[in-house]
């Protein structure tokens, strides 16, 4: 039979679940760099965003990121604006929810910027018709 020469299977490869739950200092923009939010993700770790100065760029996830933090559509990011490219950028870092809510309390995103995030899809409408018919005892005989 042979040795065992490897250092465990698939869960080592996964990595331990780090625990990003505990708060973080939050970060503000420098210079040459900007807020955006995802538009749409692309593959092969690129992305479409809407940058706050009104430009939409190409932007690169950062191999540090890459398969460990997941940026979805109408997340908010930090890009590094590249100077010989300004049509392509970096990400940098993704802002959590209640992050981008403070970012946005501090004034540092538009107040036109729509979180994705907390929006409450109301199931029952009052004004909405119902698709139900209600019968009466009587019907429901003659039936």
């Amino acid at each position: 039979m042979p040795k065992n020469k490897g250092k465990g299977g698939k869960n080592r490869k996964r990595g331990k679940n780090e625990a990003d739950d505990e708060k973080r200092e939050l970060v503000f923009k420098e210079d040459g760099q900007e807020y955006a939010q995802v538009l749409r993700m692309l593959g092969n770790g690129r992305c479409e965003a809407m940058c706050m100065d009104a430009i939409k760029r190409l932007c690169h996830i950062r191999g540090k990121m890459h398969k460990k933090v997941w940026i979805a559509a109408g997340d908010i990011i930090l890009v590094g604006l590249r100077d010989y490219q300004d049509d392509k950028a970096d990400v940098i870092l993704k802002y959590m929810s209640d992050e981008a809510r403070l970012l946005k309390a501090y004034g540092e995103l538009p107040e036109n910027t729509r979180l994705n995030e907390g929006v409450i899809v109301d199931e029952h409408d009052d004004d909405a018709p119902d698709d139900y018919i209600e019968f009466e005892d009587e019907d429901i005989d003659k039936i």
